[in-house]
């Protein structure tokens, strides 16, 4: 079958044959926010947390995650990726982590789910490890803001 979908001609749900497409390079990001009381932004920029060092813990935690992606999201598929990249920083604006993450691969289909587990996960983390002193913590805004190569292109987030 040449078509790109996730039902077969029964209608079962399935994974995609990637099988006849190129292999391009292909880049992903993604952005996620976690957003939490002035307090807990404090305990993590002095080191506070009793838990250790927030930020060092959730970017292994991102890129784990992204490793992990085929084990979470049905039918997405294995990918060997070439690269990970996640970064957390305070936000300068407001109590938040904001949270960013790259996947990269030479291959048939994207990586777009990897850099959205990444996030998510890094984000899962933060809210973990300060959980004792702020439940009230919010996770939002997790989208993919760039994805290059493969046959649709390139995307922007505006």
């Amino acid at each position: 079958m040449s078509e790109f979908t996730h039902f077969d001609e029964r209608g079962n749900a399935r994974m995609v044959d990637v099988s006849a497409k190129d292999e391009t390079a292909r880049t992903a990001t993604a952005k996620a926010r976690v957003t939490m009381a002035e307090d807990t932004a404090r305990l993590i920029r002095e080191g506070g947390v009793k838990k250790g060092d927030v930020l060092s813990v959730a970017r292994l935690a991102g890129i784990m995650g992204a490793k992990r992606t085929p084990d979470l999201i049905p039918l997405c598929h294995p990918l060997s990726l070439s690269s990970v990249e996640v970064e957390l920083a305070l936000s300068d604006d407001a109590p938040a982590v904001e949270i960013a993450a790259t996947c990269k691969i030479a291959g048939k289909t994207g990586v777009e789910m990897e850099a959205l587990t990444a996030c998510s996960v890094a984000a899962l983390t933060v809210y973990d490890m300060c959980k004792a002193v702020d439940k009230a913590m919010t996770i939002t805004d997790v989208r993919v803001t760039h994805k290059s190569g493969g046959k649709s292109g390139t995307y922007e987030a505006a």
